[in-house]
């Protein structure tokens, strides 16, 4: 049996895949953006172990999750399911000042990682607004863990609120591959750094493996939270020479990002 929490689990995708894993007698924790949606989640998902809450556009909301969390102890496996993306009807920032797809697909999984007590596996689902920050978040901290099994996801347009009425994409099958990737010793789902889709091997942009972007989306995501995902691997200015593609805020001013580099 494995300790799996999945982000974003009152609905869709997350919460199917809340489902199965129960279904298979594994302990499943959830989590919604507040203690309402948290109740909601756990009547939708019987035998569900517990649901926390957390608003993942605010850097303080997720912190807090953090630690609510890790005072639940260690887990096996964390996916992180939760993300909005194109059916959001205009740009807008949070109460951080930050774009709000970015800090919600990007910003609050790179902060829970660095945060929360290492899990043996973590999955990253890579949704349309920001696939390319998703995947080359995994493979980053692929990178630097090499005692983690990192990997994301592409579920595919699948029929949930944020795929809409029209996809031609069943649930079931959606969340299939997030929950063999949490549980699975197969050979293949216990690689580390790669995307998957449909429980396959799939090819990302370059840019996703270049250590240059990896470190570029990390340096990024530290300056605008304050918290580092620390590294005992990689020699100190292995990429010195090389400008990483994000450009540094001046001094007071937080950083701006643009999602949909990955479409």
């Amino acid at each position: 049996m494995s300790k799996v929490l999945i982000t974003g689990s009152a609905d869709g995708l997350g919460r199917e895949a809340a489902k199965q894993l129960v279904r298979g007698g594994h302990e499943v924790v959830l989590h919604a953006r507040d203690e309402a949606r948290a109740q909601q989640a756990l009547a939708g998902v019987p035998g569900a172990a517990a649901a926390f809450p957390g608003d993942l556009s605010s850097i303080t909301s997720t912190r807090a999750l953090a630690d609510l969390v890790n005072a639940a102890g260690v887990f096996d496996a964390i996916i992180h399911n939760a993300g909005i993306g194109y059916r959001e009807p205009t740009r807008r920032e949070t109460d951080d000042g930050l774009e709000h797809v970015f800090q919600t697909n990007v910003l609050a999984p790179y902060l829970l990682t660095a945060l929360v007590n290492r899990p043996r596996r973590l999955i990253y689902l890579s949704y349309c607004d920001s696939k390319l920050f998703d995947a080359a978040l995994a493979a980053a901290v692929a990178r630097r863990w090499p005692d983690v099994v990192s990997s994301s996801v592409d579920p595919g347009w699948v029929r949930t609120k944020m795929g809409g009425p029209g996809a031609p994409g069943e649930i079931g099958p959606g969340a299939e591959t997030q929950v063999w990737l949490a549980t699975s010793d197969d050979p293949v789902a216990l690689q580390s750094g790669r995307h998957f889709h449909h429980r396959r091997l799939r090819e990302t942009h370059p840019a996703v493996a270049d250590p240059v972007v990896q470190d570029g989306l990390l340096a990024a995501c530290h300056e605008l939270t304050g918290q580092a995902i620390t590294d005992s691997t990689l020699s100190v200015g292995a990429s010195i020479g090389r400008r990483p593609p994000f450009a540094a805020a001046p001094p007071g001013r937080p950083l701006r990002r643009r999602t949909g580099a990955g479409r």
